[in-house]
């Protein structure tokens, strides 16, 4: 980033990826009805570019052309150019990315679009260099001809533009089904068996994405159907992402993909929401296998949130860069000797046989630590341990990578989930106080006094209406929270948003949830987003809420919801099941033997560590008490649950009956294996 005295208008901007573009020459404008009305005005063409703080392709684009003065001089002479944070405008993002998509068959950032003031798109791309090369035809020359293309065959852009909306408009356009059979989640599990990569786990070749949500689907499959080749698959995958480059061996968390089939070399910046999920599927693996390395892995992605990327009021910041002083990688990589320095030359060499650091490196001549090769034996785990502690210190000395530190409420409903399970699971009320914290901050700073959620908060300041992610994720959020403290107030406001979420997103003619809300900014068409790709898609994660909060109040019309997703995206699912894992995990969920538990009394401790003990996905439960009039007004079948002569009491409910209620241990353990 350029440090000349000289601004543009995006230094009144909150996005730190707005701001690292406010020293550019570009006059950049950001999204707003300014920028489209001076376009019109001076009849020029829209330059859109749209990226985000820690993108590595996003910083080389700004430095060979958004810093260049040449680039600068042709897009303010012959455009008007805007900048979007496509974290904080995941709306315009989706649209225009979808552009891309159609028109090149791939897509990426830094997203690169030229469109009309009207916000037709009539081109697109992702990166490009400034002058042409090796094929690739650079900025400036693309500058010049889609520029000549306005002045002089207008007529033709203008129809490309039309034709392009209505690719995209029909895209959304979904066709239901008569009903989702049990045949489509074995379709799901079969293409991810396909894709499995048997040799380093995870699926397909390279890039390698961790797609937590893959794993959350083949943990229940395993658990309906007892395939063991499906719980194999996941320990595969998180085993081979663990020893791997793309985690962090010295100071922990996840990177957010790798660029090798193996797990090595990752794209180096941390991203909220893999680290949220990813803590999740390993918290799912140890409760299914009650193997500790699980734990282990979970309680130091745990200790990498709280110590790296937790705001003092407790929300949780958004990601770190890839890049520390320009370069890639810097931040993580060594080099033997240095090692040897800070551990001396026994532990030091130890130290790199360990963590496959060479002389002639594996990344770009340097080391980045893994354990491809190697696992440490037990009877060194504690040398090792403390080596990795004089490491990790000696690594804070070095220039950190650039921390993007806005609150995005739908990356903090997912952590605030993670750390639920996290607190139940590991019997943690540090990550459980965490979480609750969270929670508090999201409600006190992102909501306004009307109730309407909002999508970003950033020194001082909150804003952007919630897009249905925040809604689905934070009440997913909330779900957990509730059944970690039994805090009816969690559920309060679970329902309270869920209510929202259908008032301001719902379909009401087609079914389904919009991306944005009916009172947000109209842009030229309303996708609803279906595919799971990096993380779940909000329909998907607001299909599994549905389910869970009909079962915990009652309130089966929003079972009968989350059906009409299931038969509205069905043919979704026909086509590419895998692209769809967590609606399958919803349609699981749906499909299975559930169980819903009340725990009543008031000694029930021993029987809410037995509940928690094992993987239970399809399980439910609530804990009440005859004081309780909050969860009454939730939900009102609840007085009728009464403790047997003053004992703890479970009532377990399936199936749509309900058995004898049970004040023995033992027999409740057994009532919940049956």
């Amino acid at each position: 980033m350029s440090t000349t005295a000289k601004t543009n208008r995006l230094i009144n901007e909150k996005s730190p990826y707005l701001l690292q573009h406010a020293y550019n020459p570009v006059n950049w404008y950001p999204w707003g009805q300014e920028a489209f009305d001076k376009a019109k005005q001076e009849d020029k063409p829209v330059f859109l570019s749209i990226g985000y703080s820690t993108c590595h392709w996003c910083h080389v684009m700004e430095r060979e052309s958004f810093e260049d003065e040449e680039v600068a001089r042709l897009l303010n002479e012959h455009y008007i150019s805007i900048k979007v944070d496509r974290e904080e405008r995941p709306d315009i993002d989706n649209i225009y990315m979808s552009v891309c998509q159609a028109l090149t068959g791939h897509g990426g950032w830094p997203l690169t679009v030229f469109m009309t003031s009207d916000k037709k798109p009539f081109f697109a791309g992702t990166y490009f260099p400034k002058t042409s090369r090796m094929g690739m035809n650079g900025l400036l020359t693309i500058l010049d001809n889609a520029y000549n293309a306005w002045v002089n065959k207008r007529d033709s852009l203008v129809e490309s533009s039309n034709q392009i909306l209505k690719v995209i408009s029909n895209q959304y356009e979904e066709e239901s089904v008569e009903e989702v059979s049990e045949d489509i989640i074995h379709e799901g599990f079969s293409q991810l068996k396909y894709d499995l990569d048997s040799i380093y786990g995870g699926f397909g070749s390279s890039p390698k994405f961790p797609t937590p949500h893959n794993l959350f689907f083949l943990l229940r499959y395993w658990y309906k159907t007892r395939d063991e080749y499906a719980l194999e698959m996941v320990e595969k995958t998180l085993d081979s992402m663990y020893q791997g480059g793309i985690y962090d061996h010295i100071g922990f968390g996840f990177s957010r993909y790798s660029t090798d089939s193996k797990w090595l070399v990752p794209h180096f910046e941390k991203m909220l929401y893999d680290n949220a999920l990813l803590s999740i599927a390993y918290l799912e693996a140890y409760q299914a296998t009650r193997n500790k390395k699980y734990a282990d892995v979970a309680h130091e992605i745990f200790t990498y949130i709280l110590r790296d990327m937790t705001s003092p009021e407790g929300g949780f910041y958004s990601a770190e860069d890839a890049d520390s002083e320009g370069v890639e990688g810097k931040f993580y990589v060594w080099s033997p000797d240095e090692i040897i320095d800070v551990l001396g030359k026994e532990d030091g060499e130890k130290f790199c046989e360990y963590y496959d650091i060479t002389p002639k490196g594996n990344f770009e001549g340097l080391n980045i630590p893994n354990l491809i090769k190697r696992t440490v034996p037990d009877e060194e785990k504690e040398l090792i341990e403390a080596c990795r502690r004089k490491l990790f210190e000696y690594r804070k000395k070095r220039v950190h990578p650039y921390k993007d530190d806005k609150i995005l409420t739908s990356w903090n409903g997912l952590m605030i989930a993670a750390l639920a399970i996290g607190g139940r699971v590991l019997g943690s009320e540090k990550y459980t106080e965490a979480s609750q914290k969270a929670a508090s901050f999201v409600f006190s700073k992102l909501i306004r006094d009307d109730g309407r959620l909002l999508a970003r908060y950033r020194d001082g300041e909150a804003g952007i209406f919630a897009y249905v992610d925040d809604y689905a994720f934070l009440i997913w959020g909330l779900i957990e929270l509730y059944e970690t403290t039994y805090k009816p107030m969690y559920l309060k406001r679970a329902v309270k948003l869920n209510d929202d979420l259908l008032k301001f997103f719902w379909d009401n003619e087609k079914g389904g949830l919009f991306l944005y809300g009916s009172d947000s900014e109209q842009l030229i068409t309303r996708p609803k987003e279906t595919y799971d790709g990096a993380i779940p898609s909000g329909n998907s994660v607001a299909a599994l809420n549905f389910l869970r909060l009909a079962r915990l109040t009652g309130q089966y019309e929003l079972e009968e919801k989350a059906q009409y997703m299931f038969k509205l995206f069905g043919t979704n699912f026909g086509r590419f099941a895998r692209g769809y894992t967590f609606f399958l995990t919803a349609v699981l969920f749906s499909q299975a033997r559930s169980k819903e538990v009340v725990l009543v009394g008031k000694d029930t401790k021993n029987l809410i560590e037995i509940i928690r003990e094992d993987f239970r996905p399809f399980t439910i439960s609530m804990f009440y008490s005859e004081e309780n009039k909050e969860l009454q007004e939730l939900t009102p079948f609840i007085e009728n649950y009464k403790s047997i002569e003053g004992k703890a009491t479970a009532y377990i409910c399936e199936n749509f009956s309900c058995q004898t209620p049970i004040t023995d241990s033992t027999a409740f353990k057994e009532a919940l294996l049956n």
